[in-house]
């Protein structure tokens, strides 16, 4: 199946410079596309690098710091425009690992949404401190209590979709950010009525850079719940 991997990224060069290498390692078919939000260290170039010598590496520039979810969102509908089978959500930073993509396409073949769960068997997350650990786990617990989505972990952000499922849900519609987007496209995902599954994966914490997660992306994810419970986020 033809498959997009869509990657957002600000500040990732050292990383993108590593994990497209180690995506490709797996398989050659696979396309990657970074949406890349004005990084001043260079990441931007770094892809437009890559993507010389491979004609599966795509790269969107964007004009400043816009955030997580128009990244996936322009990356989504890049995926739709060009008729890709499969779309992956995928950091840049090795929390990710490639040696999981296998497992996902595999389990896409009876679901039409797959998502690489944290918490499936247990806790499976390396490197993390506790205070981080506690806020995801959670994270997760709450949106599923709230929403009623039959998800270990509602938060993930790796996770694959088929193109008919963001056809369905109506990216104009989605403005969320962080764990908020991640909680919001699994809700619409599941209340549309597609097969979605969890499939085991390992977290392990970035290899280099820093994390984005702030006080916004947190408050916002408490009161996204209750929007989409309540109908008053279409």
């Amino acid at each position: 199946m033809k498959t997009l991997i869509v990657m957002p990224t600000y500040n990732e060069r050292e990383n993108v410079r590593k994990i497209i290498p180690a995506i490709m390692a797996v398989d050659r078919r696979l396309h990657v596309l970074v949406v890349d939000d004005a990084s001043p260290d260079g990441t931007a170039a770094e892809v437009m690098k890559i993507s010389k010598k491979n004609k599966n590496v795509r790269l969107i520039r964007r004009g400043g710091k816009l955030g997580l979810g128009t990244a996936y969102v322009e990356g989504f509908k890049y995926a739709v425009k060009h008729s890709y089978d499969y779309v992956f959500e995928m950091d840049a930073d090795f929390s990710h690992d490639p040696k999981f993509l296998a497992d996902f396409v595999n389990a896409m073949k009876e679901n039409d949404v797959v998502v690489g769960s944290r918490y499936l068997n247990g806790v499976s997350v390396v490197n993390w401190p506790i205070s981080r650990l506690i806020l995801s786990k959670f994270a997760s617990l709450y949106a599923r209590i709230i929403t009623g989505m039959p998800l270990s972990d509602c938060t993930s952000g790796f996770n694959c979709y088929k193109r008919k499922v963001l056809e369905t849900i109506g990216l104009d519609s989605i403005h969320s950010d962080g764990y908020s987007f991640q909680i919001e496209m699994h809700y619409k995902s599941w209340k549309n009525g597609f097969k979605v599954k969890e499939i085991p994966i390992i977290f392990v914490d970035r290899h280099s850079g820093s994390s984005k997660l702030s006080q916004n992306i947190i408050w916002e994810a408490v009161f996204i719940v209750w929007k989409l419970r309540l109908g008053l986020k279409k």
